[in-house]
């Protein structure tokens, strides 16, 4: 059961707020090392800890219990986790299956497809801005 998508959202979703496992478990109200289990995936956590898990991360829980069940089309297309609604990830799966889109990705990692889907979307100021953004921090490298 390692590494599911569940198990890779939570820890996602931890990250992104800066929270330690130990204050997520507190919030929870179990044993640091039980909320450690639902980010390896060696536990499920139940129906309850998943609404206060979306409740505490400001997120529907219908997005966040749907990531309990196994999505085969995640594996096959290796599409990046996208947390947004399941409209957002059919916008996104209709991009990435796109025949003309299919050849550009070939060889690209899941992160890069995320990365030019999004940038896609954005208006060519913003689009500048980012790219601006990138060349001067691969210069510093």
């Amino acid at each position: 059961m390692k590494d599911t998508i569940l198990a890779k959202r939570l820890k996602e979703l931890r990250k992104a707020h800066n929270y330690t496992q130990e204050y997520v478990a507190s919030y929870l109200d179990i044993a640091r090392q039980s909320y450690s289990h639902y980010e390896t995936g060696r536990n499920i956590p139940s129906t309850e800890a998943l609404y206060k898990l979306a409740t505490f991360y400001s997120i529907r829980a219908e997005d966040l219990l749907q990531l309990t069940m196994e999505e085969k089309i995640n594996n096959y297309y290796d599409t990046p986790i996208i947390s947004t609604t399941v409209n957002e990830l059919s916008l996104f799966l209709d991009y990435i299956n796109d025949s003309y889109n299919e050849k550009k990705f070939k060889n690209l990692d899941s992160k890069e497809k995320e990365l030019l889907y999004y940038f896609g979307k954005l208006n060519p100021k913003d689009q500048e801005d980012i790219l601006d953004f990138i060349r001067i921090e691969a210069k510093k490298k």
